[in-house]
């Protein structure tokens, strides 16, 4: 091909010395090699212009493309995946079905195999305290090894940024998703979604694994919190958050295709797949054993609304569902997920999830990679053992086991999604949403929610007297427990680090310091964690807050069948409330036991789930600003003997029924 004159408009532009002869390779889909002379005519100009050319003669300078259609955004999507999947080898398709951990991550290891995606896993970050600008610039270092890469595929980085961009310092911190449900609000949810894409964005991360749309039908489950509600009506709603996200697709865009609206947002991940929230006795990666009538109209409804709003990604359950791991389920995952609901974007497993396949943890590995792939995986969350997994996909492959039919499905989806989320135009973090991370209308936007998910269990020993809303002019007040003023307990697991810690995590709002500030000029405010009955007798307390509630858990660390309130809860508040009037805020990811002499010496109860950040939000309520809102989510059982519980039944006989919650004005 004889090419007269040409300017390289790309970003990848080429500049030769005038009267140069040069050799290109043109890289097809056979991979055969086709040679052209670029012959430069004119010294008067440093930069050239191609003539045109065809589909099939796309150039390449040594490793280089130029003039792609895959890199050209105005060509439609699918066309670009296709130009670009006909152009990738084997090693390259692996490479894009692979997700490594930060850790040990590297721009050399991205660029030479062609990592498709880098994540954090719970709580890791650059270092500690790392601000957003501190991530972006870790993340844009992957970055630039993947642009390095031969082809230019960038990666995206994905972080659990579930309740907020919580895995960085200084971020807004909403509540956690059983508060959420507590809102009943999909506006709120969608608003909140919205204001997490913005400062995940601003963090570099393009990838948040959320939302959790798991129907909690049981408590004694560690992921409680993390489902909006055993109401899966309720969960179908808050699917809002997706739309926050990823912003709202045009009416007429294809049911089941990604949909990203541009670099304010961010790529959502639907999960767990399927039937996390029903496993038996609530045992996190347990088994659920129901019927399938039963797995798709009370668990797997909520992702036909995912996959309706353009979700980008489907992360797979560690659970089982009547014995068979859901990770190498293919009639659910590539005959239900893919080809009955049309779901076109990513499949991805969890965390580590093929290590989980066989006993010992980590053996047969192979096998696991070849049951995963062939259900229907499109993406391994690997982390850590990436060598191994390159090695042992490339040989099922060059073997016959998994076919290259599979592959090239999966990186045409992960393609997909790269493309619709633009990251071959803008692959690096935008620095200019720096300045709103943790801003003011974000924070207010967390305390409105904290505000509505409040649920209102008692007011009064007298239903006729309300004892809320608080006087906040009177002369002296208690505030115990240590859940009054400690942040990290406040917001629960998945915040700063994987499971959650006690103290100053972040920046934020303790419910002592909220207190504080709401009250009036002249208010002695007294706080012990765990006052004795001295501070009680020689202080004339108008009345008292205690905070009591669960230490922060995540996953198996936080299945529990005692569902008692920790550190001897119930009795600092029958110790209080036998000598003063006392309020009880109740901070925890589920319903706890309420022992009935303890329920009946309270004033007023409140359960105020993970609040997150903005503690404000729950003065605003109790001293009378707003009115209550919130209404239980889940059912607030007697005893943990009813197990699971289910609102349907005639045997049905919660001490707090679904949808209860009182208003503070009789």
């Amino acid at each position: 091909m004889h090419i007269s004159h040409a300017t390289v408009l790309h970003s990848s532009a080429i500049y030769l010395s005038p009267f140069t002869s040069t050799t290109f390779k043109s890289s097809q889909s056979n991979h055969s090699t086709r040679h052209y002379t670029l012959i430069l005519r004119s010294h008067r100009r440093s930069t050239f212009r191609f003539s045109p050319v065809s589909a099939s003669d796309r150039i390449t300078m040594g490793d280089t493309t130029v003039n792609a259609v895959y890199k050209n955004a105005n060509e439609p999507i699918e066309s670009r995946v296709k130009d670009l999947l006909n152009r990738m080898t084997l090693k390259e398709k692996v490479g894009q079905m692979t997700q490594i951990e930060r850790k040990v991550a590297s721009s050399d290891v991205i660029r030479d195999l062609c990592i498709g995606s880098v994540l954090s896993g719970g709580g890791s970050k650059p270092f500690d305290n790392a601000t957003s600008a501190d991530w972006a610039d870790m993340i844009d270092g992957f970055q630039h090894g993947a642009m390095e890469s031969r082809l230019g595929i960038p990666i995206f980085y994905g972080s659990d940024a579930v309740h907020g961009n919580n895995n960085v310092y200084g971020t807004t911190v909403f509540p956690h998703n059983v508060g959420l449900g507590a809102t009943r609000d999909p506006d709120l949810v969608e608003r909140i979604g919205a204001v997490t894409a913005l400062e995940t964005r601003a963090s570099g991360v393009q990838y948040a694994f959320a939302p959790c749309v798991a129907v909690c039908r049981d408590p004694r489950w560690g992921r409680c919190y993390e489902s909006y509600s055993e109401d899966t009506q309720l969960v179908r709603k808050m699917t809002s958050l997706v739309t926050g996200l990823q912003g709202k697709p045009p009416v007429n865009h294809p049911n089941g295709y990604p949909y990203v609206a541009g670099r304010n947002n961010v790529m959502a991940s639907a999960k767990h797949y399927v039937g996390d929230g029903g496993t038996d006795k609530g045992k996190n990666e347990g088994n659920t054993i129901i019927p399938y009538d039963e797995l798709e109209n009370v668990h797997m409804l909520p992702y036909l609304d995912c996959i309706a709003k353009g979700v980008c990604t489907v992360m797979v359950s560690y659970s089982s569902w009547n014995g068979t791991k859901m990770h190498s389920h293919r009639h659910l995952i590539t005959d239900i997920l893919k080809d009955k609901l049309g779901f076109k974007g990513i499949v991805i497993t969890d965390w580590e999830a093929l290590d989980r396949f066989y006993e010992p943890y980590g053996s047969n590995y192979r096998s696991a990679v070849s049951s995963a792939i062939n259900a229907g995986i499109d993406m391994v969350m690997v982390p850590f053992r990436y060598q191994l997994f390159l090695e042992d996909l490339t040989y099922l492959v060059e073997s016959g086991e998994v076919s290259m039919a599979r592959i090239d499905d999966a990186v045409e989806r992960i393609l997909r999604v790269k493309f619709a989320a633009g990251l071959f135009e803008h692959p690096m973090a935008d620095r200019s949403l720096l300045d709103i991370v943790g801003s003011k209308p974000h924070r207010e936007l967390a305390r409105e929610a904290v505000r509505k998910s409040l649920v209102l269990l008692k007011n009064g020993k007298d239903p006729n007297k309300p004892f809320l809303p608080l006087n906040r002019n009177v002369k002296k007040i208690l505030v115990a427990g240590k859940h009054a003023d400690d942040l990290g307990y406040q917001c629960g697991g998945w915040t700063s680090t994987w499971e959650g810690t006690s103290g100053r995590i972040t920046i934020g709002t303790t419910i002592l310091d909220a207190v504080k500030q709401a009250i009036g000029d002249n208010v002695e405010v007294v706080y012990e964690e765990n006052p004795t009955t001295q501070t009680l007798s020689e202080h004339e307390f108008s009345y008292a807050i205690v905070v009591v509630g669960e230490a922060p858990y995540v996953e198996s660390g936080g299945d529990n069948s005692e569902l008692i309130i920790p550190f001897k809860g119930d009795e600092l508040l029958k110790l209080v409330a036998q000598e003063i009037p006392t309020l009880a805020i109740l901070i925890s990811g589920r319903p706890l036991v309420l022992e009935p002499s303890v329920l009946e010496t309270l004033d007023a109860l409140i359960a105020a789930w993970l609040p997150g950040t903005e503690g404000n939000g729950i003065t605003d309520v109790i001293f009378g600003d707003y009115e209550f809102h919130g209404r239980l989510p889940v059912s607030w059982f007697k005893s943990v003997d009813q197990l699971p519980m289910d609102s349907s039944e005639n045997s049905y006989d919660p001490l707090f029924p679904l949808g209860y919650g009182l208003k503070s004005k009789v």
